[in-house]
């Protein structure tokens, strides 16, 4: 095996640095005595210096590791390697010089500002000759393309217009420099700081502001946008594609910063506007100290680890170093790959998959049992309204008593945090899915308040993308063909992105003390008529146009419009301004007896099918509950899809 030392480039580059130390070390005799007569006695009597220079730096280079940077790729890490070692052989020579060899009887002649002439003359070289190899490199590069055979295919250059002149449109301009490969030449940047105007980043000019991109685009002859804004909120993304419509230029972006876990984006991480995009605010902060500490070292269990918002409770609690982290869930195929996917990302996180359905209470009870839980997220339920409508027996089996049966475990085998992932269908419900949700809270405080525990819930609206939610459906619709099916023209819904969901789940959890509700600020609601066009517009479509939107009809248990909290609740700030706990108070006299009871009641109409009996029984324990009109009969069930997907997802 040959040594690293020894390959062609490093042999070069040392040759180089000893030119350089020997250049430094007579420059620095020359400026600090000026001899007249010569310079040569005076390197014949301090030749000391020269002999520690390079016993000294060149070792120093190798351990600093200069000789294995890429220069051309260089930044300001390696910049601080080079300020770091010239400081550190400086230091060496200066104290070797003066304290070590006049012990050993080796008198020195050098003056100290010799040596620190040296010092920096040696800096100053090394940093040059860096700079020069990467200047080199860059230049046999570019010549290297240019002299390519003409048989070799060649992408077609787009000339780019970049949107955004901070950190990451720097970025994109210098990665679309160095990779001419990418087929992109940045033009200019826009940007609506005015101090950044006729300024030049890396050598392409700021033209103008960015409502200035239909008028830049005609001017400069632009063929495509990158809105390089990774943080930028969803309001000004959506005046940014209207502008790229009206230039009638194409347009990408990069990721969001949620979606960036390693740094800046890249260039190569370029992709097309998403609905997510349009509807991002701005990034949530956490209080990351305090969730790790919750978590770090611990166990946790996730119940719907499968689901959509179980998977990514499951993707941001790994990241914290669980001692155990176990993933219950009822779909085998769904445990199977969110464990092969922790597995890859998160080697050194133990796992443990149980396929197990929250109703089996002696199941739950051994698992729980087993691993002893610190803290449990509930998020295991039946999500979809109008399916729900048609299956009232099992979502009150799944939401209600597989809910209470997670609880009773949590509270036989002392698990210190429960937190159920709840909905705002469970404010004044016209479904069945939102009543037994609510009903779900009740239970949460019930034991609360019985054990003294931190058991709480997490209420929030719809988000984006879950399984069997809308805007999955809404896409099929669209590449389909259309047309796509809303049910009314003034629905509204909040949503969310998961990660943004999850984000703040994680941070109620460590804020509650027992028995709170949690409330998460969705910003302002959505039409979802307007969902529907964003979505066609992105697809490059136009709407009644090229895909046409029917309305269908509000379904049984469908509301116009959500809500956040009950007429008799009134909601508090929190230490997070995303998110308000609702004070309701504790449960009214006799209400645990009362709740119990009718849950008992439930279970028994559940397994002999009474869907009636069971809405009855709801309208008793969640009176705000406003069941829709006796369902008709199965055969006759919708087909359209939800409007509005809730939050909670299903094992």
């Amino acid at each position: 095996m040959s040594l690293p030392f020894l390959t062609l480039r490093i042999r070069y580059a040392v040759a180089v640095d000893v030119l350089c130390i020997l250049l430094a070390y007579g420059v620095s005799l020359a400026i600090r005595f000026e001899p007249d007569s010569g310079l040569w006695p005076f390197l014949e009597g301090n030749r000391n210096l020269l002999f520690l220079s390079l016993a000294v730096r060149l070792p120093l280079y190798s351990v600093f590791g200069l000789y294995h940077h890429l220069w051309r790729y260089a930044s300001t890490r390696e910049l601080r390697s080079i300020l770091g070692v010239s400081a550190a052989s400086t230091a060496a020579i200066f104290l070797l010089n003066f304290a070590v060899l006049p012990l050993l009887g080796i008198a020195h002649t050098v003056s100290r500002s010799v040596v620190l002439l040296d010092g920096l003359l040696n800096l100053g070289l090394l940093a040059a000759s860096r700079l020069a190899l990467r200047l080199l490199q860059e230049r046999l590069s570019n010549r290297s393309r240019r002299v390519a055979p003409m048989f070799v295919a060649r992408p077609a250059v787009r000339r780019m217009l970049v949107v955004g002149a901070g950190d990451a449109g720097a970025r994109a301009v210098r990665e679309m420099q160095q990779n001419r490969d990418c087929g992109m030449v940045p033009i200019g940047l826009v940007d609506d700081d005015g101090s950044k105007f006729g300024k030049r980043i890396h050598g392409v000019p700021v033209l103008g502001e960015r409502a200035q991109i239909p008028e830049i685009a005609r001017n400069y002859q632009i063929d495509e946008v990158l809105i390089a804004m990774p943080s930028a909120s969803g309001t000004t993304l959506r005046e940014l594609r209207h502008l790229c419509i009206e230039a009638k230029l194409p347009f990408r972006t990069l990721p969001s910063i949620h979606e960036v876990l390693d740094g800046m984006p890249a260039v190569r991480q370029l992709r097309e506007l998403r609905i997510e995009d349009l509807l991002r605010r701005d990034p949530v902060q956490t209080d990351q100290a305090e969730v790790k500490a919750s978590i770090t070292g611990t166990c946790v269990l996730v119940t719907g680890a499968g689901g959509s918002i179980g998977s990514e409770l499951c993707r941001q609690v790994a990241a914290q170093g669980p001692s155990l982290l176990v993933l219950l869930g009822r779909g085998e195929y769904s445990i199977f790959t969110i464990e092969r996917e922790l597995r890859q990302r998160f080697p050194q996180v133990p796992l443990k998959p149980v396929i197990a359905d929250v109703r089996d209470l002696d199941r739950v009870m051994g698992v729980v049992g087993q691993h002893r839980p610190r803290t449990i997220y509930h998020a295991a339920a039946h999500k979809h309204v109008p399916l729900m409508e048609w299956n009232v027996e099992d979502a009150v089996t799944n939401n209600i008593l597989g809910t209470r049966n997670v609880l009773r475990a949590a509270e036989e085998h002392d698990v210190e945090r429960f937190v159920l992932i709840s909905t705002d269908k469970a404010v004044n419900p016209t479904s069945v899915m939102g009543a037994t949700k609510r009903v779900a809270e009740m239970l949460v405080q019930q034991f609360a308040a019985r054990t003294g525990r931190r058991y709480v819930a997490v209420r929030f609206g719809n988000v984006l993308g879950s399984r069997g939610s809308a805007v999955p459906i809404f896409r099929e619709q669209i590449a389909a063909g259309g047309p796509v099916t809303v049910t009314h023209p003034d629905m509204r819904r909040y949503f969310m992105t998961i990660p943004e969901a999850v984000q703040l789940v994680l941070q109620a959890a460590v804020l509650g003390r027992g028995g709170e509700i949690f409330m998460l600020d969705m910003g302002e609601p959505v039409r979802i008529v307007d969902l529907v066009h964003d979505l066609i517009e992105l697809s490059g479509l136009r709407p009644g146009v090229d895909i046409e939107v029917e309305f269908t009809g509000i379904r049984p248990g469908e509301k116009l419009y959500e809500e956040l909290c009950l007429d008799t609740e009134h909601y508090d700030t929190t230490p997070h301004d995303r998110i308000f706990v609702l004070r309701n108070g504790a449960l009214p006299h006799g209400a645990p007896e009362q709740l119990q009871q009718g849950i008992t009641q439930m279970a028994e109409a559940a397994r002999h099918l009474r869907a009636d009996e069971i809405r009855r029984l709801l309208t008793v324990l969640v009176p705000e509950f406003q069941p829709p009109a006796p369902t008709p009969a199965a055969a006759t069930a919708p087909t359209r899809p939800a409007d509005e997907p809730a939050t909670a997802t299903r094992s």
